[in-house]
């Protein structure tokens, strides 16, 4: 699974909106849009924030592993 799927799957499992998502993360709404259907590559401080707010590993989010848990 690629990272921009998992993203807005996260976000889904969640129950959070685009728009309190964008707003947790300090970004506009239609730029996470563009991170969840990879018209735009999701930056690194972003990646560690969502790995925060999720409470996931990045390696889970990029689709390295399929264990979210934080080591």
């Amino acid at each position: 699974m690629e990272y921009y799927e998992r993203i807005k799957i996260l976000r889904q499992k969640n129950n959070m909106s685009q728009e309190d998502l964008s707003k947790l993360l300090g970004i506009a709404q239609i730029t996470l849009s563009q991170y969840e259907r990879n018209q735009r590559k999701l930056p690194i401080d972003l990646l560690v924030a969502y790995s925060k707010i999720f409470n996931v590993s990045i390696d889970y989010i990029m689709g390295i592993t399929d264990n979210p848990e934080i080591k």
